[in-house]
């Protein structure tokens, strides 16, 4: 059996395989490469891949870090060439991860390698994502931005009334080649980063380039003032915005493509005392699109999920503050939802991620195109799954009710701190109290905890003060999911910082979790108008979890800090 006919047997209940092969073969690319780039390659490849070639892999995490001196022991070229890094040493060895084991020479090229560097090849099978991500930490981004800065003032002289104290604080105008690759340069680090935002901020004397990782914002470097119209205006042509309008704000959406695949960018330009200020979400179907079991949900959370899920109609929702990470979890539940057999709207604002088999609409209020309207006509599509992006108002609310009392599942969110808060707020929307019972499955409320690098975090006994507040919260918590997670003497773990995780002692995020599954008990609890401390004692009879709790569990497990965990919720 050749590999296209092990991955397909392999992979036929996750993919489309066949169309997925022809179409690779009809753009002349690989099919890795292929998946990779449409945004549908995920770590079940990597696993049959190295189960047909029968050799070790290597998963990196989305931070992880390459020592400069390891990866440098090949050339760019070279690695870039034959698709192999060099990502670790230890003594006489070098381990390498390699995309592809069946190119040509690949014999050769290894004793190459092992002759010119006396080491040892240990060969892990990486994917093709990996192996770009990889190559990118060849580029120091600091030099390319001062190499950058220098292109554009090579064009025109200092301007002789401002006086700037460092290199890059001096002011050159420059021509339209240098800033256009300045702009990609910007763009692709902050994808490289795993950067969810760029900010372009113009301040009195200069221009602040700052961007949001893993929730926290993070200054990157200081340009010239003077350019800063002309990255503004770059910006403004790729999204097809107006040059001459800088009053007023702007809106608009570039896709690009970058390390081999497509990746959509918002654009928002806000008018500030100092200029024009620009933010750009990046959209990467790789770090935004993720399966259920990839979000931090513990099997007791994961277990409720999939009753509901099994259920053929109801209201399943997702709260938490903005930026808690609501519209991921969406994406995944419907991602598992999303079968051949099944008609799946979606109402968004905006479409954050294209998922290919889901009709997804982008509501637009400004020609009274709402969550609410958008809602009447999908039910005149035959949908059997509709989401919506947010319950915001009582018509939209009423609607979404009504669609899930006829046959469909519903999901989308709300602004709550906690998952029993949903059935309060739809009732002082003024949805009906005698219409939820019948009509919601599952509600879940999340937050987002920095993740901890597994390299260098650090083990210590929590304080007296500490110990009691853990005890307090797991007091409730039944045994058999303490004895599945926790061990005894608790440990609480301190970030430290290493080379892997770039010195912050992070890497990633992850979920923060409450899931409430609406059962009888629960169903006749709201009909009676009980208050959310009653329902809150009738849950515990579901091995129900809060949000507090998990954060301590996980924080217990070594996953994320006790203060992120206290602290979120």
């Amino acid at each position: 059996m050749d590999f296209k006919e092990f991955i397909k047997e392999k992979l036929k209940d996750k993919l489309d395989i066949d169309n997925f092969i022809k179409e690779a073969e009809e753009a002349k690319l690989d099919l890795e490469e292929y998946l990779y780039r449409i945004g549908k390659l995920d770590d079940s490849f990597l696993d049959a891949k190295g189960e047909f070639y029968k050799l070790p892999t290597k998963k990196f995490l989305q931070d992880e870090k390459i020592s400069k001196n390891v990866i440098k022991l090949l050339d760019k070229e070279f690695a870039k060439r034959n698709r192999i890094i060099a990502f670790d040493k230890k003594e006489k060895e070098i381990y390498l991860g390699v995309v592809n084991p069946k190119i040509e020479n690949f014999d050769e090229i290894i004793n190459f390698i092992k002759k010119t560097l006396n080491l040892e090849p240990k060969i892990f099978l990486i994917s093709i994502k990996d192996f770009y991500r990889s190559l990118k930490q060849y580029e120091e981004f600091p030099e390319t931005l001062k190499n950058l800065i220098f292109q554009i003032r090579e064009k025109k002289p200092p301007v002789a009334e401002e006086k700037f104290v460092s290199l890059e604080q001096e002011i050159l105008p420059s021509e339209d080649a240098p800033v256009i690759k300045l702009v990609q340069s910007l763009i692709e680090e902050a994808v490289f980063s795993n950067a969810s935002d760029i900010h372009i901020e113009p301040l009195m004397h200069k221009t602040r380039i700052r961007f949001r990782i893993f929730g926290d914002l993070n200054t990157i470097a200081y340009l010239p003032k003077d350019i800063h119209n002309q990255i503004v205006n770059r910006i403004k042509v790729l999204a097809q915005l107006r040059l001459d309008e800088t009053r007023i704000p702007q809106d608009g959406r570039i896709r690009v493509l970058i390390e081999g695949r497509e990746i959509d960018l918002r654009i928002g330009v806000l008018p500030t005392i100092e200029g024009e200020k620009v933010a750009i979400r990046i959209l990467d179907p790789l770090m935004g699109l993720k399966q259920l079991e990839g979000l931090g949900l513990n099997d007791y959370s994961i277990e409720k999920l999939n009753i509901a899920l099994k259920k053929p109609h109801g209201l399943i929702l997702i709260t938490g503050p903005t930026g808690s990470g609501k519209t991921t979890t969406l994406y995944a539940i419907l991602q598992k939802l999303n079968k051949e057999n099944v008609n799946i709207i979606s109402l968004e604002d905006p479409v954050e991620y294209r998922i290919e088999g889901v009709n997804q609409s982008q509501v637009r209020p400004e020609i009274d195109y709402t969550f609410a309207a958008g809602l009447r006509e999908i039910l005149r599509q035959d949908p059997n799954i509709i989401l919506v992006g947010e319950i915001r108002d009582l018509e939209t609310a009423e609607l979404a009710i009504h669609a899930s009392l006829t046959g469909h599942i519903v999901l989308s969110t709300l602004h709550t701190n906690n998952a029993i808060g949903a059935i309060t707020r739809l009732i002082d929307l003024g949805v009906e109290r005698f219409l939820l019972p019948p009509t919601l499955r599952l509600i879940v409320a999340q937050r987002l905890a920095r993740r901890l690098c597994d390299d260098c975090k650090k083990p210590i006994d929590p304080p007296k003060e500490v110990l009691e507040i853990i005890e307090e919260n797991l007091r409730d918590v039944p045994k058999e999911i303490l004895d599945r997670y926790v061990k005894e003497p608790y440990k609480i773990y301190h970030a430290e910082g290493c080379e892997k995780c770039g010195g912050r002692g992070y890497i990633g995020r992850m979920g923060v979790f409450e899931v409430v599954l609406i059962t009888e008990k629960i169903e006749e609890a709201i009909y009676k108008g009980k208050s959310e401390l009653e329902i809150l004692e009738l849950l515990k009879e579901q091995n129900f979890i809060n949000l507090r709790q998990d954060g301590i569990i996980k924080a217990l497990s070594g996953l994320i800090t006790f203060e992120e965990a206290v602290k979120l919720t």
